[in-house]
């Protein structure tokens, strides 16, 4: 068996090879940590010939230079790979979305130059999950996906504390992270998900049906998180173990009276989801509990609380104020940091050997990472049951869970575990041996190889993942170009019915373009058709054609036409012509156009647009119907074409092909097949004669609608985006 080649996804930077910074803002939290701990197990698989972890690359002086390297070599199958994009300074998540066809491009760009061509790609979280769809459409080259979090219910939860749809799409671009979230499930071969709970809540997306899901637990490094009993044999080590311990034991008992005392630890970032303050309430409430045990949590690492984000300021700030209410001095640690690399075990072994108890009330828990990674240190746990503990508890009997909103259970859990001996070795013995079983990262890989291998063996994008673009000769496009027009033909470019507003000035604009200009037509039409209006309007030749609704692309060649045959490898696979035909025989209200309106890729129909039923042509397409592209136009064009063409899907294969920025072309349109041309980077022009389907559209910073009709309306479009005075 041939052995795989792996680029895993996780855009948000902060990915290095020594000393991962967890918990230092809200962004950076468990997920990095599972990103980087799975390529490092995946990578000593003995399937897998290499890892690529890819991530966005950061130059920023207030932050290490290591996220700055190009290329980090980890060990001889694992690397990581800085794509840079939307400047050099560290950006939030949400501030990154704009920028993805960017890093599309780059991270194109970047395996085409090293030959680092996957066998497969996965990603992780919703910025990446777009981006590896992308990449699976150019490259066919099937991927995997893991969320993370969701941004439905994020939104939800943000609504339901009062803030308006406006200030959160503001801040969150959740219109964005919401569609790339249903297209992954539409696009992907399956979604990993920790829990079988956590599949359920998908179901609140369109898309939750047509996806398929597979749950494996994440794993921890079973050679970290020892029980708290574990002597290291190297000499070495157990020196440096020592050492670290001693400066743990420092920055907790600086806070207190007695620090021999157990202590109830709690360890996640300053997220008001993650309930903490429900914590100190109980502590607080409770003088018994006081007397026989400190407080101690680490709420992610912070120098300023004030420099903070003001989410994570007004948790910390609750946190400081409830500990003065409850005049908690000397009974509560809160340090200010903690080396999440070396120091996290250590801290949970260290509170295992004081006897003491793990907390986590968070509200829902997706999988619940530090539930195990405490577990397999020795320490008995007191855990939320909402979400992935629920699954956890019951397999390792290693805690309890409770009600995280209910003080009387919570505060009774705990001095359960924390005053009988006997319940406390049970759950330590029990976490440190089922943990080891049944959560290691090695048992995760086993499972995930294997599905990727089966995966792989049905899928009909393996064996031509490695084809390479065709080497196509065209002098004209030796040159370099910076920029791209692109326009639509019929009711954009020319317009009969009103005598072609614009047209000739267009075509003198077009024709005394500069070399570093290129120009696309972009139609539904089918080439000879193309090649016709530009023979009867005397038009300027353009650079490429892309046409039959985005499932052809030519280049234009002194009088030749050159098909691109790379776009139509691209485009067939999960491709069944025949079966679609056969499937929309069923639908009466359609009739099939002529055959000089079809190709392999392009299935055209009439239509009457008062019969228009959108759900009667899923209903006939059945389980398939994802995989095609439902294209109405004009309220009487019907086509079915594959989910991976479009115009505008072709205009970003040109655009990565020959190198040009995406922020530089200008797409123009007038009806629903042009609404793909107007996404991520690229600017729209919507012509004034637009059609119905674009009726809602207004100009913005990407879109420009404009009053006159046509060629006209190109002008005007033209003018604003400062391309012509």
């Amino acid at each position: 068996m041939k052995k795989l080649r792996i680029s895993l996804i996780n855009i948000h930077g902060l990915l290095k090879g020594s000393g991962l910074e967890i918990g230092r803002d809200a962004d950076n939290g468990g997920q990095t940590k599972y990103v980087y701990e799975l390529a490092e197990f995946l990578s000593q698989h003995k399937d897998v010939e290499h890892v690529h972890l890819f991530t966005r690359l950061i130059d920023d002086p207030s932050l290490s230079p290591e996220y700055a390297v190009p290329v980090e070599v980890i060990n001889e199958k694992l690397d990581i790979r800085r794509i840079p994009f939307l400047g050099k300074k560290y950006k939030s998540k949400e501030q990154l979305w704009e920028g993805l066809d960017t890093f599309v491009s780059g991270a194109m760009q970047h395996i085409k130059s090293h030959n680092i061509y996957p066998d497969w790609i996965h990603s992780h979280y919703g910025d990446a999950g777009y981006a590896a769809a992308e990449l699976s459409s150019l490259l066919n080259i099937p991927f995997a996906h893991t969320g993370h979090s969701l941004g439905f219910y994020k939104k939800k939860k943000l609504l339901e504390s009062g803030q308006t749809e406006e200030e959160l799409e503001k801040k969150f671009k959740f219109k964005a992270r919401i569609a790339a979230e249903e297209k992954t499930l539409e696009l992907s071969e399956f979604i990993i998900t920790s829990t079988e709970q956590e599949i359920e809540t998908y179901k609140a997306y369109k898309n939750f049906e047509i996806a398929k899901y597979h749950a494996i637990s994440p794993g921890i490094d079973t050679r970290k998180f020892v029980p708290y009993y574990y002597t290291e044999a190297d000499n070495e080590k157990h020196l440096e173990e020592a050492q670290r311990k001693y400066w743990v034991s420092e920055s907790i008992s600086k806070f207190l009276t007695n620090p021999h005392k157990p202590f109830i630890l709690a360890l996640s970032r300053p997220d008001r989801h993650k309930n903490l303050n429900t914590l100190i309430e109980v502590y607080g409430k409770d003088k018994e509990l006081q007397s026989i045990a400190n407080l101690v949590i680490f709420a992610g690492i912070r120098k300023d609380i004030q420099k903070m984000p003001d989410s994570e300021k007004d948790v910390l700030t609750d946190l400081l104020l409830l500990m003065d209410k409850y005049d908690l001095y000397g009974k509560m640690a809160i340090p200010k940091k903690h080396d999440v690399e070396n120091e996290v075990s250590i801290i949970y072994r260290y509170a295992a050997e004081k006897r003491g108890v793990f907390v986590n009330l968070a509200l829902h828990e997706n999988f619940g990472l530090t539930v195990i990674e405490s577990a397999s240190s020795g320490l008995p746990v007191v855990v939320t049951k909402n979400g992935g503990p629920s699954e956890i508890i019951p397999v390792c009997q290693n805690g309890e869970l409770v009600d995280p909103q209910d003080e009387k259970q919570i505060k009774k859990a705990l001095l359960n575990v924390l005053t009988d001996e006997n319940q406390w070795k049970y759950y330590s013995n029990n976490g440190a041996i089922n943990i080891q079983k049944h959560y290691s990262w090695l048992s995760h890989v086993n499972q995930y190889v294997d599905l990727i291998n089966e995966n792989l063996s049905l899928s009909s994008g393996a064996g031509i993942k490695k084809q390479h673009y065709p080497a196509i000769n065209i002098d004209r496009l030796k040159r370099k170009v910076e920029n791209l027009l692109v326009s639509d033909i019929d009711g954009t470019l020319i317009e009969p019915k009103l005598s072609n507003p614009g047209l000739k000035e267009l075509k003198e604009h077009l024709t005394n373009r500069t070399d570093k200009m290129a120009f696309a037509l972009a139609s539904g039409r089918n080439l000879d058709l193309v090649k016709k209006v530009i023979h009867e309007e005397k038009f300027p030749l353009p650079d490429f054609i892309i046409c039959s609704v985005g499932t052809e692309i030519y280049y234009t060649n002194g009088n030749d036409y050159v098909l691109d045959k790379g776009w139509a490898k691209f485009l067939s696979g999960r491709w069944k012509r025949e079966d679609i035909e056969n499937r929309l025989s069923t639908v009466k209200w359609i009739k099939m156009q002529e055959e000089e309106a079809q190709n392999p890729f392009k299935i055209s129909y009439y239509y009457e647009q008062e019969n228009y039923n959108h759900e009667e042509l899923i209903e006939a397409l059945g389980t398939g119907w994802y995989k095609v592209n439902i294209i109405p136009s004009h309220g009487q064009f019907l086509d079915f074409i594959p989910k991976r063409a479009s115009k505008g899907n072709a205009i970003k294969f040109l655009c990565r092909k020959w190198a040009i920025p995406l922020m530089n072309v200008i797409a123009a349109g007038d009806s629903g097949n042009d609404i793909d041309m107007f996404r991520g980077p690229i600017k729209g022009i919507i012509v004034g004669n637009r059609s119905s389907e674009l009726a809602e559209y207004e100009t913005s910073k990407s879109i420009y609608v404009a009053k006159t009709a046509a060629s006209s309306g190109i002008l005007e479009g033209l003018k604003y985006y400062k391309i012509i005075k």
